[in-house]
């Protein structure tokens, strides 16, 4: 009875300390990962995309801050990337090899999982709050195309003409792409250059392709909510949809375990079901937020020949960057409301 009672003693100690240790609430980002090195970034463009991430933080932290909802805290956050035009998702979206801006974006409630998500969509400001409404306003969970275009105007919400989400950087890199196409074509004839075959293996010949934001938060009843947004893959064709509107491929939370938004070659995230993946990995394998994240980004994904990442944050407030790339832009903000912000991989 004395040893019961010590073990009880015990359990209900360490209980209170994880209590104790559980921050009040807490916001995680990302911006895309990929082949991001210090050497090819200016200073000054450098201080954008942090100051860009911090406004991001900062909307979500607003929230988190007076009581408000994880869910209302990632839509916000997410929100502000999409309206920045250095990152892949909003206006500064990638374009289809048709020349065309198509968005997709999703968001999960850790606490219901209740999920919405909205695919190829040329007209809506904020694909985020699409998705949201998908979540609140039907009993869907993705619309995608024009379906999804006449659902966002009949909710009210901002619509815009597709050329609001084109920047020259984003139109560059579509040329860039299709020159790429050009020359893997030759190169598979046999008739590339050695020049041309050395512009073909240069490192971040791909990943340059993609990009996409997220934000996972932990508000102070103890909820999670994920959201993520993108453009998708630079010159995709035949209406590409990627792994960040595909709930449990590029986006999920729950309560029990955690919440993710992925980042990176959304092919393998689909195949992989990495979103999900993390979360099984802690629930039926007893994995912690990080080594579960790991597990997926640094072994499966790159195992089949994928890269990018993930931010995943679990319901003791306890988070992880795990990607395999050169940099992922990210971030996190605690209840001290100080934005911490970082781009590199030895950061």
């Amino acid at each position: 009875m004395r040893l019961l009672l010590t073990i009880s003693t015990v359990l209900l100690s360490l209980l209170a300390t994880a209590q104790q240790q559980r921050p009040d609430f807490m916001l995680v980002i990302h911006g895309g990962a990929g082949t991001i090195l210090k050497k090819n970034m200016t200073p000054e463009l450098e201080r954008q995309y942090q100051q860009g991430l911090e406004r991001a933080l900062q909307a979500g932290y607003a929230i988190l801050n007076r009581g408000g909802t994880a869910l209302d805290a990632v839509e916000a956050t997410v929100r502000v990337l999409e309206d920045d035009s250095l990152f892949n998702a909003g206006r500064g979206a990638v374009f289809t090899n048709e020349g065309r801006n198509e968005l997709d974006a999703a968001i999960m409630d850790g606490r219901t999982l209740k999920a919405g998500a909205v695919a190829s969509v040329t007209t809506v400001r904020n694909p985020v709050t699409a998705a949201r409404a998908v979540m609140d306003k039907t009993e869907h969970v993705m619309l995608i195309g024009p379906g999804a275009e006449k659902f966002a105007r009949e909710q009210g919400l901002v619509i815009v003409d597709p050329s609001y989400f084109r920047t020259e950087r984003a139109w560059r890199a579509l040329q860039r792409a299709k020159t790429l196409d050009s020359l893997k074509a030759v190169q598979q004839a046999g008739g590339a250059t050695p020049k041309q075959e050395a512009f073909l293996r240069q490192p971040g010949n791909h990943d340059y392709k993609y990009g996409t934001v997220g934000a996972v938060a932990l508000d102070k009843a103890g909820n999670l909510a994920a959201a993520t947004s993108t453009g998708g893959m630079t010159n995709k064709k035949y209406g590409r949809v990627g792994d960040a509107p595909i709930i449990g491929a590029g986006t999920f939370a729950s309560n029990a375990t955690c919440a993710v938004s992925c980042t990176g070659w959304g092919e393998y995230f689909i195949r992989l079901s990495v979103a999900r993946s993390v979360s099984d990995l802690m629930e039926y394998k007893g994995m912690s937020v990080q080594a579960a994240a790991d597990e997926m980004i640094q072994k499966k994904v790159p195992a089949l020949g994928g890269d990018g990442g993930l931010i995943a944050l679990d319901r003791n407030g306890n988070f992880t960057f795990s990607f395999n790339t050169e940099g992922m832009y990210r971030g996190y903000i605690r209840p001290d409301g100080k934005p911490v912000v970082k781009i590199y991989k030895e950061q």
